[in-house]
């Protein structure tokens, strides 16, 4: 080869590089701006997948009922998704308000009263005798016992605003999504042939069946995680409100949340309990026991039923990648974690079997 043709060849390829290049980052520039335009839809749109998939049983039943009108069906389902949200909402919110309220009338009249504890409060391990100190203070002189965990108050009062500021932004969120559901059911045989697509295109003709897993582990885990906790806040919830605990909003909100993170509700159950025998009378106290004990076991009996619902893959997959997603990305983590395990865990099947 000459050296003119060795010399072209080297300004071909460098043309050809530097071409390739400008080509990719333009690419790269092009998507980095996309994802800044939308970045402040991600979330909404990723919850209103969510909701889609999770609800389109039912919003399929509905348009069967309607004579198979879509766009009416998602109307309807919309406007019963948003209102299953708001309404309870609202009245935890108002109820909550409301013994703030009363709460700041007591304090500065003077008027807020709390009854001696018991003696037998005392036989308490590790907390017993500091608690019934501080217990019998606040019984006669409430102001000296605020003043005495005073910088507690503060740190709790600052975190419970930085709560309620991000959760009225997420209930916000919430109802976009909703609506985005709405669009979204209307659309499904669209969406669902673009994932099928999709999953064929990165899996082959043969493992289009992942779409379908994605699909059952979004509603298991919708029924088995959110739904159960759902369900056991609202009936605590009830249990606060009938036995007259104050801020019975507040608390079935904590109660929400505990259960989600797989905590469980009984530290909010057992404190109830201990302040309704001291505090009111015995048929109340025993009454909100006998109500809270399947309460708090309830989701011991519904969540294997849930999770394990419809879905081949062992429900310890789902169960991690739902808490490991919780922990790692909040609420949405439950869906993306469990998704992404389930995937991942039926793709190595794939690959062990495959490679025999």
């Amino acid at each position: 080869m000459s050296a003119s043709s060795e010399t072209t060849s080297q300004q071909l390829f460098v043309s050809r590089a530097l071409e390739a290049a400008i080509r990719i980052g333009l690419v790269v520039l092009l998507v980095a701006w996309c994802f800044q335009i939308v970045r402040p839809f991600i979330t909404p749109i990723v919850w209103g997948a969510i909701i889609a998939v999770a609800a389109y049983p039912g919003y399929r039943w509905l348009q069967l009922k309607l004579g198979g009108r879509p766009k009416l069906a998602a109307t309807l389902f919309t406007l019963f998704l948003l209102i299953v949200v708001i309404a309870p909402t609202v009245m935890l919110s108002g109820t909550l308000v409301e013994t703030v309220k009363v709460l700041a009338v007591n304090l500065s009249e003077g008027s807020l009263t709390i009854p001696p504890p018991a003696e037998d409060i005392k036989g308490w391990p590790v907390i017993g005798e500091n608690l019934h100190a501080f217990w019998t203070l606040a019984s006669y002189n409430i102001e000296a016992a605020v003043q005495k965990i005073g910088p507690e108050i503060k740190a709790v009062g600052t975190w419970l605003l930085t709560t309620a500021a991000g959760a009225g932004f997420g209930i916000l969120q919430f109802v976009f999504a909703i609506i985005i559901a709405g669009v979204l059911m209307t659309q499904a045989n669209g969406a669902s042939l673009t994932a099928h697509a999709l999953s064929t295109r990165l899996a082959g003709e043969q493992h289009t069946d992942l779409v379908d897993l994605a699909e059952k582990t979004v509603r298991s885990v919708a029924s088995g995680i959110l739904g159960v906790a759902l369900i056991q806040a609202l009936l605590a919830g009830l249990g606060f409100m009938v036995a007259g605990v104050p801020a019975a909003g507040f608390w079935a909100l904590l109660c929400l949340l505990l259960s989600v993170a797989q905590i469980g509700i009984a530290v909010i159950l057992i404190p109830v309990v201990i302040y309704l025998f001291n505090t009111a009378d015995m048929v109340t106290a025993v009454g909100f026991l006998i109500w809270a004990i399947p309460v708090g076991l309830i989701d011991n009996i519904l969540k294997p039923i849930f999770l394990a619902r419809g879905v081949k893959t062992p429900m310890v997959v789902i169960f991690m990648g739902a808490i490991g997603g919780f922990l790692a990305s909040g609420i949405i983590g439950l869906f993306v974690g469990a998704v992404v395990l389930a995937l991942s865990y039926e793709i190595f099947l794939l690959w062990l079997n495959e490679s025999r």
